[in-house]
């Protein structure tokens, strides 16, 4: 059958609109927690896609807000305000956070431990100055999760030590790039990561193939020491190269032993792949204060958890989740 060409002209429009969408990836940088943020998806729509990019930016606001030590209206800060006096109640969301962070410092023996802000705030990396040894015993006698008393009836907390204070720096961003994804997966993206600084998730392959994620050289920028192949998980790294100082030869950075209110030097980064971020994160921090050797044991017991751990000699440490892949394997994790 022919058409003549006012037929066929006719007809045209029809065709064009039949034809599937091409669909694309977009993405979006803010600078929220302090932190930059990353969004990248793939959407038939350009529109779609830009209302999901905004929820989750959104979100991040949301979490910022209310987590955030530095703004004086927040949840944290109202605690560590009044947490000392009276039991301060909490919302759901915090409840349950603080809930995993005692779990995480049961199981690391206090390697993990919120509660060693009442140190860390002595701290101050742009102007490079450190506590006092007054000041730094002063603020170690505040420390101790076991004194964090969380009551589940009246969901409140209390602490049990003057001069305590908590920071979620630990795993807000984990916290976070979990809820992102969340949201994007009730909106339908299927495949998306999600980056809050060091953190991020992953939300399905990169359509056909996986996810690329480099860890960086903690003593050279630009510089990568693996690049790890990952779909539906999450990774966190933590470095001693992200806020630091140096004094007298030795670098002071954010990432405090509670036990000793200093910056531990055997590692210099931490890289945590786990089902989800917050667990990630709050490992990346347990490992990075444990050393190589302990926190590569405990790794090794947890089910669905990988680390690379760059010592303070810059040699490379792998779980052996990440070796049994095989000689292939091996190589892709080191280019």
């Amino acid at each position: 059958m022919t058409f003549g060409k006012r037929a066929a002209a006719q007809m045209a429009p029809r065709l064009a609109v039949a034809r599937p969408a091409a669909g694309g990836w977009f993405a979006r940088d803010e600078a929220i927690m302090g932190t930059a943020i990353h969004v990248e998806l793939w959407s038939e729509d350009e529109r779609d896609a830009q209302c999901a990019i905004t929820a989750v930016m959104d979100e991040m606001h949301r979490i910022d807000h209310t987590m955030s030590p530095h703004k004086p209206e927040s949840e944290l800060s109202r605690i560590n305000r009044d947490a000392a006096r009276e039991a301060v109640p909490l919302s759901a969301e915090m409840y349950r956070l603080i809930e995993r962070a005692l779990e995480f410092s049961r199981f690391s023996d206090g390697a993990f431990d919120i509660s060693f802000a009442s140190v860390g705030n002595l701290y101050d990396y742009r102007a490079g100055t450190a506590p006092s040894a007054e000041a730094l015993a002063r603020g170690l006698a505040a420390i101790g999760w076991q004194h964090l008393i969380l009551d589940a009836k009246t969901r409140s907390l209390r602490f049990g030590r003057e001069g305590m204070r908590i920071d979620l720096g630990g795993f807000a961003k984990g916290h976070a790039v979990d809820n992102a994804v969340a949201i994007l997966a009730e909106l339908g993206v299927r495949h998306a990561i999600v980056s809050a600084g060091g953190d991020s998730r992953v939300l399905g392959d990169r359509r056909g193939r996986p996810w690329s994620v480099a860890i960086r050289d903690p003593r050279r920028e630009g510089g990568v020491v693996a690049v790890l192949p990952l779909e539906d998980t999450a990774i966190s790294t933590s470095g001693d190269y992200e806020r630091y100082f140096e004094r007298d030869g030795v670098r002071c950075h954010h990432l405090i032993d509670p036990r000793s209110g200093r910056s531990p030097d055997a590692l210099r980064s931490v890289t945590i792949l786990a089902p989800d971020g917050l667990t990630a994160e709050g490992l990346s921090k347990t490992v990075f204060v444990l050393g190589a050797q302990r926190g590569l044991e405990l790794i090794e017991s947890l089910d669905g958890v990988d680390a690379v751990v760059v010592d303070a000699q810059g040699a490379l440490h792998y779980s052996s989740g990440l070796l049994s892949g095989g000689t292939q394997g091996i190589a892709m994790a080191r280019q």
